[in-house]
C-alpha cells in the first residue's frame, strides 16, 4: 500500500519546512510510546540535524502502562497535575537521558515535542539552554507557561505550530 504524504504543510517545492518535517518525526517517534492516556513524542535537532529523540514510556526494563495498567487512572488524576504518579519518563526527559547517554551536546537546539511540555520538563529544557521549543498540542499545565515567559521564551503561533523562541 502506497500511502501519499500529507501536503497540507508544504512550502512551493511541495516538501514540508524544517519545523513540520522535524515534528512529523516526533510524532513518528510518539507511535512508539506505552502510555494509555497520551503519547508523546519528542526530537531535539541542531543545525537541522536530528540529535536525540524519546516517547514517552516506563523505565528500561520495567513493565510498560500496557501491562499494568495506567496507575493515573486508576487513582483518577486529572491531566497536568501529579507528575510524579506516573510509571513513565516522559518523551522530553527520554530525548535529553539519550543525548546524555551517548555525549551528544544539545545546547542552543530545538527540541520538537507533540504535546506543550510539563512543568518538569519546562525546567530541564530551560536548563539545556535550548534555543526553541516547538510543539503542536496544548496541555493542562499553566505553571510550565509561566516558567517558559520567566526564561525569556515568547510565543508565536505558525500554522498549527506552537513556537516558542528564547531572546
Amino acid at each position: 500500500m502506497n500511502a501519499m504524504p500529507d501536503n497540507s504543510f508544504s512550502g512551493p517545492d511541495g516538501r514540508p519546512d524544517w519545523d513540520e518535517y522535524f515534528m512529523r518525526l516526533a510524532e513518528l517517534a510518539a507511535t512508539r510510546s506505552t502510555c494509555l492516556r497520551r503519547q508523546v513524542g519528542a526530537v531535539l535537532v541542531a543545525d537541522r540535524r536530528v540529535l536525540a529523540t524519546g516517547y514517552n514510556g516506563a523505565p528500561r526494563g520495567l513493565a510498560h502502562c500496557r501491562e499494568t495498567g495506567c496507575l493515573r487512572e486508576q487513582q483518577n488524576i486529572p491531566s497536568g497535575q501529579r507528575h510524579e504518579i506516573c510509571r513513565a519518563i516522559h518523551a522530553e526527559q527520554n530525548a535529553i537521558l539519550q543525548a546524555a547517554q551517548y555525549g551528544v551536546a544539545v545546547k542552543n537546539a530545538t527540541m520538537y515535542i507533540t504535546n506543550q511540555p510539563c512543568a518538569i520538563c519546562a525546567r530541564l529544557i530551560i536548563n539545556l539552554d535550548v534555543l526553541r521549543i516547538i510543539h503542536r498540542q496544548a496541555y493542562p499545565d499553566d505553571f510550565a507557561l509561566t516558567l517558559m515567559r520567566e526564561a525569556g521564551f515568547t510565543l508565536a503561533d505558525r500554522d498549527s505550530l506552537m513556537v516558542w523562541t528564547r531572546s
